[in-house]
């Protein structure tokens, strides 16, 4: 179910193909190589999920090539610190290497300095682990273990699992040990082909066995070839970080024939997670939702009806209207709030962010933004979110006018300026800290002018096109006046408190969530892929309906307590779900994470601040509005003299 989506995909791309005879995308389809060709091995990054910062790869000192070559890249790689560059692997479809040395000194070996050791003793102690990259597929290192099972049927069913990258090393006390051997596995599928034609190859998987051996036990010749040492009789390569360290990088190929597809290939890295609990968490997520949701629409539906039928009545009116208080508000209820302007320029960015969100689940649900498009997500959602602007501005200027506003112009550019301000100013701070530490996380200068001429050359305009056309528009029509004089607000009861309802408002939709949540942390965090966008579409949508209703009874009872402060009070309250996100994030921090130093803490509790800020103007704004659809509802269906 997981790669659905990427076989979609290629079933088009093969379409595609059949009716045009020169039709290629780049990094979409399938290379096909012929016996000896070259298959070109590049890195990826150096990632640790105990420090959150990633290094390029010859930020350590790695083998390098003759001509080191950097990889064009996308918004989306350069955000996500990636810098894909060429390595001197020599790697040859269907050829077996057994042991080659890397650099280009057959009988003189690699010397670390004393600085080199040092930082690849940190590394080392760090965690950090190694991305390489193959016909576009990430390396995996496989772990084995058996299933919990009798002990006749543990030799005879063994499950696999994968991890991303390798280990750059490991330690042994206070002793740090490199890998500097990697064995190579690449499996290949072989295609069918017509007669007396030559047989082509695509590469289906790529693992790796990382090794660490003494230098000593290497027995390298002046041909750059080696001999590996029986796994029992080699020492590993140590690494002292106080003194210079002599040792050989060296690496063996081999290949093995696959019956998995080419368009089956990214199965392996997309099921890495433990999908059977996924599937029973997100059934039990929408089972539950779906029952209280349908609870609380039936106790809305029955008392309003009630209330609007006694309201109707012709004959009492006086005691009708002692039993409930929605009705005596009616002429308050939509008497503008403080900060109109304000309000309504988070509300734009909320539908800023409602369109960019349901649009990117929506298309990479269709496969159509996969693993295999390095860094296609988040350029998509940062082009989407300049581009929805235009509906941003729109919704904010209507809005404002509905609200007796009169300064369109300031409205269009608070709107245009305040959220994305926001995001800008946490993300240039944290940027700083990044770029002290010399992390490829750091967005380049000239990536950061282009992301400012981005936001006040596309993402304005838009804004102010919109809210201008928006504050054009006739104001929302409201079904009862307003009065001159405000009425007074009687005295509260505790649990009508905001804070108090911020929390009986977020447990809702949260629970409709935490469990998507917990995979969006580990590939945010741990470095993991996610590709479960029809799961994540599903909930987004009950998302939605658990958001709007959980508001409806919220606006409901305030009303009915006679408060008819309800403008902000409702996008407070609705995104209280935001709240509970954090609270899971400081507890995925102290529980999930291995992170000690100040500038990781920094990075994560910084972007996980603009994902809450984020995460609540989206619900915030989804309830808002559902409550204004209720509140006018319901004022339009009784008679009011």
């Amino acid at each position: 179910f997981a790669a659905a989506g990427e076989r979609l995909r290629y079933t088009l791309l093969l379409l595609l193909l059949h009716s045009t005879d020169s039709f290629y995308v780049p990094g979409v389809a399938p290379i096909n190589f012929h016996r000896n060709d070259p298959v070109e091995i590049k890195a990826v990054k150096l990632t640790s999920s105990r420090t959150q910062l990633p290094y390029e790869y010859y930020s350590l000192p790695f083998c390098q090539p003759t001509k080191i070559t950097y990889k064009a890249e996308n918004l989306g790689e350069v955000l996500r610190g990636d810098r894909i560059v060429n390595t001197p692997f020599q790697v040859s479809m269907n050829v077996e290497k057994k042991c080659e040395v890397l650099c280009n000194f057959p009988n003189k070996p690699v010397t670390l300095t004393v600085e080199q050791s040092k930082l690849m003793a940190e590394r080392i102690r760090e965690d950090y682990y190694v991305h390489l990259i193959a016909d576009n597929l990430p390396v995996a290192t496989r772990l084995e273990f058996y299933s919990n099972r009798e002990e006749e049927e543990k030799k005879k069913e063994k499950d696999v699992q994968f991890e991303h990258g390798y280990r750059l090393g490991f330690m042994d006390g206070n002793k740090f040990y490199l890998h500097n051997h990697l064995s190579f596995i690449l499996y290949y599928h072989r295609e069918d082909v017509e007669e007396n034609q030559e047989h082509t190859y695509r590469v289906v998987r790529f693992e790796v066995i990382p090794q660490s051996i003494k230098l000593e036990d290497l027995k390298a010749d002046e041909k750059s070839m080696c001999t590996l040492p029986e796994a029992t009789g080699s020492a590993p390569q140590e690494i002292d970080p106080s003194k210079e360290n002599q040792l050989l990088f060296t690496y063996s190929v081999h290949w093995e024939e696959s019956d998995i597809k080419w368009a089956s290939r990214w199965d392996t890295y997309l099921t890495m997670s433990d999908v059977q609990i996924h599937w029973f968490s997100i059934i039990n997520s929408v089972v539950v939702v779906f029952f209280l949701s349908g609870i609380l629409s039936m106790i809305i539906i029955r008392t309003l009806r009630k209330d609007i039928a006694n309201y109707n009545k012709e004959d009492d009116i006086e005691d009708t209207m002692e039993e409930s208080g929605w009705k005596l508000v009616h002429g308050d209820v939509f008497r503008p709030p403080q900060y109109p302007m304000i309000l309504s320029s988070l509300l734009g960015s909320g539908i800023q962010l409602f369109c960019m969100i349901l649009i990117v689940i929506f298309v990479a649900m269709l496969g159509m933004l996969s693993p295999s498009s390095r860094g296609a997500l988040m350029t998509t959602a940062c082009f989407l979110f300049m581009f929805m602007g235009v509906f941003g501005g729109f919704f904010a200027g209507r809005l404002y006018r509905t609200l007796k506003g009169h300064r369109w112009k300031k409205g269009a550019f608070c709107t245009a300026t305040l959220y994305p301000g926001v995001v800008f100013g946490i993300c240039f701070v944290l940027n700083c800290f990044i770029w002290g530490k010399h992390s490829s996380g750091a967005v380049p200068f000239p990536t950061m002018v282009a992301l400012l001429c981005m936001w006040f050359g596309i993402s304005l305009p838009l804004v102010y096109l919109g809210y201008y056309f928006g504050f054009r528009k006739q104001p929302y029509d409201n079904p009862v006046r307003t009065n001159q004089i405000p009425r007074q607000i009687p005295e509260q009861r505790w649990y009508m408190n905001k804070f108090v309802g911020i929390l009986m408002a977020g447990i809702l939709p949260f629970g409709a969530m935490f469990i998507e949540l917990f995979f969006i942390f580990s590939a945010i965090w741990e470095n993991q892929f996610y590709y479960l966008f029809g799961f994540l579409f599903l909930v987004f949508i009950i998302l939605v309906v658990s958001c709007s209703q959980i508001s409806i009874v919220m606006v409901y009872f305030q009303l009915c307590a006679e408060d008819y402060r309800w403008w902000w009070r409702t996008f407070l309250v609705s995104g209280g779900s935001a709240f509970y996100v954090l609270i899971y994030a400081v507890f995925y921090f102290v529980n999930k994470l291995d992170i000690v130093e100040f500038i990781p803490s920094l990075l994560y509790f910084g972007y996980t601040a603009l994902m809450v800020l984020s995460f609540w103007l989206l619900t915030g704004t989804i309830g808002f509005y559902a409550a204004y659809m209720f509140v006018r509802k319901i004022y339009a269906a009784v008679k009011i003299d």
